[in-house]
């Protein structure tokens, strides 16, 4: 695989496949079928690949993205249906995975904030160096976040994920998600208080959780 997975057809907007099942009936139903599954990797494969290549590069996406369903297929038994939409418990796998190589992505975010040059981003966005550079900064802040405090903040920030399905994905109680984000803005918002655009940034509502921390580099 050389990019992320492309989406087929068959995925209604509303969260149903198009034949009306949820992912917790695909999920069900693919234990008699395992066939079945393959509907919900052609749902959500493509956003767990681009959150992963934005955490940890391209080729890293590939792999972690194709471990993620893999597990969840292997899992599936075990998967609560009383969670009608798959999407937590997918970024929940995808995040213990990541933290696998929490090495690889605080060394990368201390190449940006060092140098203005992104191993990470540059395999997977095209974009010049000057606009790479701007961003240092807040690669060094994200680098000095504890990984779980750094889980959660970009769960919510490039996974948009809200409070709760964070607490699924990473199955620890919602309070410990609001307390972890806070502190993880508190401490992104000082090491930037430099530039009032990205404290600004940090201050966005859930609602607007996919614009937070927004600077080209995370896109």
């Amino acid at each position: 695989m050389t990019g992320p997975p492309p989406a087929r057809p068959g995925i209604a907007g509303d969260g149903r496949h198009d034949d009306g099942r949820d992912d917790a009936d695909v999920i069900a139903q693919s234990l008699d079928e395992p066939e079945l599954f393959a509907g919900l990797y052609d749902r959500h494969a493509p956003d767990i690949h681009r959150y992963v290549a934005r955490r940890l590069g391209e080729g890293a996406a590939d792999d972690i993205t194709a471990e993620t369903f893999l597990i969840a297929f292997r899992t599936r038994a075990r998967y609560d249906t009383a969670h009608r939409l798959a999407r937590p418990w997918l970024y929940g796998i995808a995040a213990n995975l990541i933290g696998k190589h929490r090495r690889t992505e605080v060394r990368a975010l201390k190449a940006l904030a060092r140098t203005g040059h992104d191993p990470v981003a540059a395999s997977w966005s095209d974009r010049s160096d000057d606009r790479i550079a701007v961003q240092a900064p807040l690669a060094g802040a994200l680098a000095a976040l504890s990984p779980g405090d750094r889980h959660v903040l970009l769960l919510v920030a490039w996974a948009d994920l809200g409070y709760q399905e964070v607490a699924e994905a990473l199955r620890i109680p919602l309070g410990t998600v609001r307390s972890r984000l806070n502190r993880a803005r508190r401490k992104v918002r000082e090491a930037l208080s430099t530039d009032p655009a990205f404290a600004s940034a940090l201050d966005a509502s859930p609602a607007t959780a996919g614009q937070e921390l927004s600077p080209s580099w995370t896109k």
